[in-house]
């Protein structure tokens, strides 16, 4: 082998190895599978030997692609230290701190911890750009070296990625107020057997809520009724009486205090998700440990 070691092509190697999935190993990196796949081929074909089984129940590395995983993990550290250093330098050069965060957040409370963030620097103190987006772009956007800080509401958290716990936040059932299921309580079973008002695939919100449905044994048995992939729209089509819909209590708080939307109680199921922040290598630029640190004031023993 004579050019330099295929970083990507290792990264995804590895996240092979340790999910035991291509599909996995593509929802941490942000690609199709297709791109996984090619990547391996191509260090396959590089190499010379043979790194993965593939098979319908997964892909298994082979006794060769142990060692090169082995022998990459030194480098791929080298590398996720050095991209997070150059993130780092890049942002103390322009002033700016680069934000991604799922849209619970980025509507409900980025913009009170970023206030807060900025009064404490003064006029001349460094600048945030917010971008939303769901959990995954946010991981994914994370990994490209797009931004220097993230927010998720989702359960699952990369291991490639550093993670701390910044809040919690509770999933509510609520339905119109003309709705039949407004003031009564409701089973796991009736959810899991009604079309719902959804966020798109990859929302933290939708995935608190159907693992919660898992974890009480009623797995979600229908489509949805809809899906949307903002928060306002899938609170909209709430309330407009097109279905139930599971959405963050941050966002429908109001909703039901007007009287707008109306609270299910679901019998014997509570839901909630951690809210989560997250960078890139060991320790978050300045920018982002100032307002990590203002976060953390802001929420209290």
């Amino acid at each position: 082998m004579d050019r330099e070691p295929d970083t990507a092509a290792l990264r995804a190697l590895a996240l092979i190895a340790e999910n035991g999935s291509i599909s996995a190993a593509s929802s941490e990196l942000g690609v199709s599978q297709q791109a996984v796949s090619l990547r391996v081929r191509s260090l396959e074909h590089e190499l010379g030997v043979p790194l993965l089984v593939r098979s319908a129940r997964g892909s298994q590395l082979t006794a060769a692609g142990e060692l090169v995983v082995g022998w990459a993990r030194p480098l791929l550290d080298a590398a996720t230290e050095f991209g997070a250093a150059v993130a780092d330098l890049r942002a103390e050069r322009d002033g700016s701190l680069r934000i991604a965060a799922s849209l619970t957040i980025a509507e409900h409370l980025l913009p009170g911890w970023i206030a807060r963030w900025r009064g404490l620097q003064g006029p001349h103190g460094a600048t945030a750009s917010l971008t939303a987006a769901n959990s995954s772009a946010v991981i994914a956007a994370l990994h490209a070296g797009e931004v220097d800080l993230g927010f998720v509401e989702t359960p699952d958290v990369p291991s490639s990625l550093t993670a701390v716990t910044v809040g919690r936040d509770r999933i509510e059932v609520v339905v119109a107020a003309s709705h039949p299921w407004a003031g009564r309580a409701v089973s796991p079973a009736e959810l899991a057997t009604t079309p719902m008002v959804h966020r798109e695939p990859g929302s933290g919100t939708r995935l608190a809520f159907e693992r919660a449905l898992a974890a009480a044994g009623q797995p979600r048995a229908v489509e949805p009724a809809v899906v949307h992939d903002t928060t306002l729209g899938a609170r909209s089509a709430v309330m407009a009486g097109v279905a139930p819909g599971a959405l963050s209590v941050l966002a429908v708080r109001d909703d039901i205090r007007s009287g707008r939307l109306a609270r299910v109680a679901v019998s014997g199921l509570e839901i909630t998700r951690p809210l989560t922040a997250l960078w890139r290598g060991a320790d978050p630029t300045a920018a982002a440990q100032a307002l990590l640190q203002e976060i953390a004031e802001a929420q209290g023993p």
